[in-house]
């Protein structure tokens, strides 16, 4: 089906403010020929498996919750490994969120379903700062860690990147 509209400008989440981020996480939220799934992973999976492995399991897992199971994935990057989606019925595209409409608008989905999620945490961990730096290592989170210790919600490989 075509895209028409404000849709057809979407790009890599990265390249777009918050506000057209959201804008066109509304977009695709509302179309029905447009089919997407969300999977989190736990910080402590991640720092149990490493922030690639983990990325990897999360898109196997939004995968598999899909109702209409895709005959074919795009992924972005250059490496990727599942244990329960077939091989070659995906190809990986280096920049792809910069090349390809489904990657650019999963990625999208991604940054707005995870800012949501740190701004949600701020409510509790309010002192952390998470609505404004949402997560990343900004000189402000890192003080905030530095003053009150890391929280449960916190990655302990965070720390050590």
């Amino acid at each position: 089906k075509k895209l028409s509209g404000e849709l057809k400008n979407i790009k890599d989440s990265k390249q777009l403010t918050a506000g057209k981020r959201e804008k066109f996480y509304g977009a695709l939220s509302g179309r029905t020929d447009i089919v997407w799934s969300v999977a989190l992973v736990s910080e402590k999976i991640i720092d149990k498996i490493g922030i690639d492995r983990a990325t990897w399991l999360a898109m196997e897992k939004a995968v598999l919750k899909l109702e209409k199971k895709p005959n074919f994935l795009l992924i972005d990057g250059n490496r990727f490994s599942s244990h329960k989606l077939k091989p070659k019925i995906y190809n990986l595209i280096v920049r792809g969120d910069e090349k390809v409409f489904s990657i650019a608008a999963a990625s999208v989905i991604a940054k707005v379903t995870r800012d949501r999620l740190m701004t949600k945490l701020s409510e509790k961990y309010a002192k952390y700062g998470f609505w404004k730096h949402k997560g990343y290592g900004t000189k402000e989170h890192f003080k905030a860690i530095r003053k009150y210790g890391i929280s449960e919600v916190h990655r302990n490989s965070f720390l050590k990147s």
